[in-house]
């Protein structure tokens, strides 16, 4: 069995991550911590997911409890997840990152660090999401320039990062769908008199709003029609799912990064 530690165990997301992982046949909840102000610090994390009572007391940082897991489950923060990674590097400890919101330098320094752990890290573990990425890289190749590309994304009013990581994604994919670079064609804001829009132009616009658990349309918009590519998540729960399969995956593999794809056997797809 994997050990598995849940950051944030008492959050949104760290609760249906330990109920996922107490539902999964080769996991096992063993570790769960929180920020030393939180509340939920010596509660039982099996009662925060909802299992009931399963003996793990929910503990003040990572660093109370890394020795006692094989990997992490890391859905928090950008800079709480670089902490966390560095403490993992140090101790070999495996890592699902579902963060998003991480920059660039971040990335890279994950990368770096990566070569003493084993790490998943993508901006969605959900399978239906990684199949939707790869339809949106093979739309854009198919269909070339007389479309344009427009991503629309939703989520709750507490997401803190915009636009979304899965819809930066997107673009990425679309991007290199039409052998560019999102960086030169990106487009995440559009106000005032801005003119025509420009070829080659990937547009992203950001909803946020009640509880809306995540919501991505990728369109494909030539003259006279359109191919619209969406999903739309219902619950947390399917990206709490795709974050236990990876962690399953992870056992015995190599250090080094790995995505989802990795997971799925998506890669070369």
């Amino acid at each position: 069995m994997t050990k598995v530690i849940v950051a944030g165990a008492a959050g949104r997301m760290g609760r249906a991550i330990g109920y996922m992982v107490e539902k999964h046949a080769e996991l096992t909840y063993s570790a769960g911590f929180e920020t030393s102000d939180n509340p939920a610090i010596g509660s039982d994390a099996g009662e925060c997911a909802g299992l009931g009572p399963n003996g793990v007391i929910i503990q003040d940082g990572l660093s109370s409890v890394i020795d006692h897991g094989d990997v992490i489950i890391d859905f928090t923060f950008h800079k709480a997840t670089m902490e966390f990674a560095r403490i993992a590097a140090r101790h070999n400890t495996s890592m699902v990152i579902g963060t998003t919101g991480l920059t660039s330098d971040e990335l890279a320094e994950l990368a770096e660090l990566s070569a003493h752990f084993s790490c998943v890290q993508a901006p969605n573990m959900s399978v239906c999401v990684n199949v939707l990425l790869k339809l949106v890289k093979k739309t854009a190749a198919i269909l070339g320039d007389d479309y344009d590309i427009e991503i629309i994304e939703a989520h709750h009013n507490k997401k803190k990062d915009a636009p979304s990581g899965t819809a930066l994604k997107l673009g990425e994919l679309a991007a290199e769908g039409r052998e560019r670079n999102f960086a030169e064609v990106g487009v995440c804001q559009r106000y005032g008199i801005i003119g025509e829009r420009k070829p080659h132009e990937i547009g992203i616009q950001t909803i946020r709003a009640a509880d809306i658990v995540g919501e991505h349309t990728v369109y494909f918009a030539g003259t006279g029609e359109r191919i619209e590519l969406s999903h739309r998540a219902h619950t947390r729960d399917h990206f709490a799912r795709g974050a236990t399969v990876a962690a399953a995956w992870l056992k015995g593999k190599p250090n080094g990064m790995y995505s989802m794809f990795d997971v799925l056997g998506l890669q070369d797809l």
